[in-house]
């Protein structure tokens, strides 16, 4: 008794709703959620470039999202990347892609020691944990403090993003036999991505594809 007592005031608040949660989130939340879902969760763009999306970017996965990157939430971009990882095995890519280095978009030195962390990272370890792939979050730098990319257009993105990356210190400790996926937590339009890409290629490093806990509908 006592400890069913005890046990009310040891759960932690949902981050989305305050209300009482089990887990994370509370189940409320999880439904709701679980309506952003992608029925359709892949696609090939023209040079067989594979685009992995758990959901769309709506709704209370859009608030999920925020909530991780401006309220500190951490664990939920674990638990979204464990989500993304789950999808992933339910699609069959492991079987396809058996070994891969997962490479999260890093954040400018300056914007991660204001933020503390950087949300792609924390979704590429949720990723690998299921999916048991390797994560080198470091393997790719970003040099350029670039502008939020919210609200430019596609000439205005790629100049924002153009020289942003470089490649990093774990180049040196990888193996360069596995191709690499690259991670996000949003996908708009795919010039941060292929910006990355470009400087993977650069240094003779495949990359299959990005997965993504989240995808801007395009219509």
């Amino acid at each position: 008794m006592l400890n069913n007592f005890l046990s009310l005031f040891l759960k932690d608040n949902c981050p989305l709703c305050q209300r009482t949660a089990e887990k994370i989130i509370c189940s409320y939340c999880q439904q709701k959620i679980d309506l952003c879902q992608l029925d359709s969760s892949q696609e090939l763009t023209s040079d067989n470039f594979l685009i992995f999306a758990w959901g769309k970017y709506d709704g209370t996965l859009k608030r999920a999202i925020a909530s991780l990157k401006y309220n500190g939430n951490r664990n939920l971009g674990v638990l979204m990347g464990q989500w993304l990882g789950k999808k992933w095995l339910d699609s069959g890519n492991k079987e396809k892609y058996k070994k891969l280095t997962v490479i999260p978009i890093p954040l400018h030195p300056e914007k991660l020691k204001q933020r503390g962390f950087n949300q792609a990272e924390l979704i590429a370890r949720g990723f690998t944990r299921i999916t048991g792939y390797s994560l080198k979050p470091n393997l790719l730098q970003r040099v350029k403090d670039t502008t939020a990319m919210f609200g430019l257009n596609p000439s205005a993105r790629k100049k924002n993003i153009s020289k942003a990356f470089e490649i990093g210190k774990d180049l040196a400790t990888i193996n360069k036999s596995y191709p690499t996926l690259i991670v996000d937590d949003i996908y708009t339009t795919g010039t941060t991505v292929n910006e990355a890409r470009q400087v993977l290629t650069k240094h003779k490093l495949l990359s299959v594809g990005v997965a993504t806990l989240s995808k801007v509908n395009s219509e």
